[in-house]
């Protein structure tokens, strides 16, 4: 597997960058797209393949998030194959990029996830303050920066003298080119940046887990149900006058590793042992930004949330998805994540 894990050491001086931060382009080139819910059964064959039977396609990257809005789709070129011609799917114009933070020899058993609070300043402050927009997935092994392929010759000068920049290229890593520029780093802005979107927070509460991918099979079918067939169907014990519970469920499976994003109520239809859970069994609090869609051009939303959050040390999950964006706080700190994100009396 290719060096996917996250770990950043606050903000490190030049003369940590080569022992410490690395910075990896990956070699994956990424679509983003959006089913209409109306529209999802004309999908089923080519997501299910996807998901399920990765033998049998070329797709190393794929992630599917449900919300109440619709579907959001990232995959890399040979999965985009899969999918058919509609009218109900749409794809953003761009092509993307994956990028990686790691430690410098850093690999998938040595390095373990913090969180994109842990990026916020070197590296999405900085995107943010040269008007790079940003698509962020959290996954339960890492957090993944998509960068518009355009943008990636700005992406290398902003963050060359901070990072040691790498590609994969064929699974190898490699010294990316500089492009010839550096010194590009721009420190994060003092004066603190504005959240300028709304923000809600629906009543469930989520879980962010796993599982073994050699399991996959066994548990096939509750998952195709969870993914397709259960939108809009209240789990049992789910309040009716509950309006604050929404739909939301994301399940990626990338370079074989499988991440999943789901409320707490869907987790209880899992058989014992299937889920890789921590031994507190934390949960996690939404945060929903955006009250329209927030579209692809604006840049900076990523960091007005991860900012504040990053200054208060509370860790977060960040996923983006084609119309809204969604933060994961600690449950145990959402008073004090609400107090970072000024929601409700500021």
């Amino acid at each position: 597997m290719n060096s996917y894990h996250l770990i950043c050491f606050g903000e490190c001086s030049s003369n940590e960058k080569t022992q410490n931060m690395e910075l990896h382009i990956l070699e994956h080139t990424l679509k983003v797209a959006s089913i209409a819910k109306e529209g999802i059964q004309i999908c089923t064959h080519g997501l299910i393949k996807l998901a399920f039977l990765p033998s049998k396609t070329r797709c190393k990257f794929f992630s599917l998030t449900e919300t109440p809005e619709d579907y959001t789709i990232i995959v890399d070129e040979e999965g985009f194959k899969e999918l058919p011609e509609s009218e109900h799917l749409s794809v953003a114009e761009a092509t993307w990029l994956a990028l990686n933070v790691v430690s410098g020899g850093g690999s998938a058993t040595n390095s373990q996830p913090i969180g994109v609070t842990k990026i916020a300043k070197s590296v999405i402050a900085p995107l943010a303050d040269h008007n790079i927009s940003v698509f962020m997935l959290s996954t339960y092994q890492t957090d993944f920066i998509l960068v518009r392929e355009l943008d990636l010759p700005m992406v290398m000068h902003t963050l060359s003298s901070e990072f040691t920049l790498l590609r994969v290229v064929n699974g190898e890593t490699v010294a990316a080119n500089s492009l010839g520029v550096s010194n590009g780093f721009v420190k994060p802005k003092l004066v603190p940046r504005p959240i300028i979107h709304p923000l809600s927070s629906p009543s469930n509460m989520f879980c962010v887990t796993s599982l073994d991918p050699d399991t996959l099979p066994s548990v096939a079918t509750l998952l195709m149900d969870v993914m397709f067939y259960s939108g809009g169907i209240k789990e049992p014990g789910a309040s009716s006058e509950d309006s604050g519970h929404i739909r939301f469920f994301s399940f990626s499976l990338i370079e074989g590793y499988i991440s999943l994003v789901m409320d707490e109520q869907t987790t209880q239809r899992f058989p014992n042992n299937v889920l890789f859970t921590s031994a507190s069994g934390e949960l996690w609090k939404m945060v929903r930004i955006g009250g329209q869609p927030l579209g692809f051009d604006e840049c900076g939303i990523v960091a007005q949330i991860s900012e504040p959050l990053a200054t208060a040390d509370i860790p977060a999950y960040y996923i983006s998805t084609f119309k809204f964006d969604h933060a994961l706080v600690s449950a145990g700190l959402t008073p004090s994540a609400e107090v970072s994100l000024c929601m409700g009396n500021c």
